[in-house]
């Protein structure tokens, strides 16, 4: 087949390309690197700021696929309704599991056994012991059990904890479990020790967690944010850190970037990570193993995997 590929990795360090498109470099660079008109399959640069990956969409008139390398696809939403209809928009699912994962442990044991406070006292010298909490024996309630959600379960699994509560946008059963729909967050999160936020940023999603989410928490508990900052409402998250009820680790911020001067730098009992989950050396061989495969399904015109929605239809 004849069509322009535009890929954010150089082409010929992606083993394994299909032949056919013509491959193109571009990762957000101020030049594009041929005609966005002749684009048809389109795979968005990773972590740019400022809209950068919208720019070509609005010239995309024969794209037929557009791949985000990120779980989310929130911030190439906008850029849809430029495009013709039956373009099918996918999703990373696959790439981050492990780096994300691992973030969420990691803000979860540092959260918990107070690693940024011996980080501090470390730097000032000091030597000072203290009674912490373990992740051994708590109750954890995930809410977004998507791919992501799944991977932090089997991460939590050797840290014996009490109990995984499971939360989706529907209800359906796991091998680990069962996993309760929305509606059930409000028996669920007096339970919890940690909630672990993994869910995508929708219109149902976006504020989930307001005053009367947090309030419904128990004292103490752990609020980990690895999804999308908008999901959380920042004003009445700080309302409940300020009172020391609650405490935090975040990864995503709204705003975001977090700007300097933001009460959230220093509100107590938070511990903030700046959007890191997913690029890690994990990030650009499973990047790689998804775009060849996915490049190998549209030259054959097979099924795409990850199709979130495509324009034209109800779901868009």
């Amino acid at each position: 087949m004849t069509a322009d590929v535009w890929l954010p990795i150089p082409p010929d360090e992606i083993a394994g390309l299909p032949q056919g498109p013509s491959y193109r470099f571009w990762d957000g660079a101020e030049e594009f690197p041929a005609d966005p008109a002749d684009c048809a399959f389109y795979v968005v640069p990773y972590m740019k700021p400022g809209g950068v990956g919208l720019r070509p969409m609005p010239r995309m008139s024969s794209v037929r696929v557009v791949q985000t390398l990120s779980a989310g696809t929130d911030h190439v939403e906008p850029g849809l309704r430029h495009l013709p209809p039956g373009v099918r928009l996918c999703n990373a699912r696959g790439v981050h599991e492990a780096s994300t994962s691992e973030l969420a442990l990691a803000l979860i044991l540092a959260s918990l056994r107070g690693i940024p406070d011996f980080v501090r006292a470390q730097d000032r010298g000091e030597w000072g012991g203290g009674f912490r909490p373990a992740l051994a024996d708590k109750n954890v309630l995930i809410v977004g059990h998507g791919s992501i959600g799944a991977a932090i379960e089997d991460r939590l699994v050797p840290f014996e904890v009490a109990r995984v509560a499971r939360v989706a946008r529907s209800a359906r059963t796991t091998e680990r479990g069962p996993v309760h729909p929305l509606t059930d967050l409000p028996s669920l999160l007096p339970q919890a020790d940690v909630v672990v936020l993994t869910t995508p940023l929708t219109e149902a999603t976006r504020g989930l967690v307001n005053a009367d989410f947090l309030a419904r928490m128990k004292d103490g508990a752990l609020l980990v944010n690895v999804a999308r900052g908008a999901v959380v409402d920042t004003k009445a998250l700080l309302a409940e850190l300020e009172s020391g009820r609650l405490t935090a680790a975040l990864d995503v911020t709204d705003p975001e970037p977090l700007p300097p001067g933001h009460p959230l730098w220093h509100a107590p009992g938070v511990l903030i990570s700046p959007h890191v989950g997913g690029p890690t050396s994990a990030f650009l061989p499973r990047a790689k193993r998804l775009l060849t495969d996915q490049l190998r399904r549209f030259v054959n015109q097979e099924p795409l995997a990850n199709v979130v929605l495509t324009t034209g239809t109800a779901s868009a």
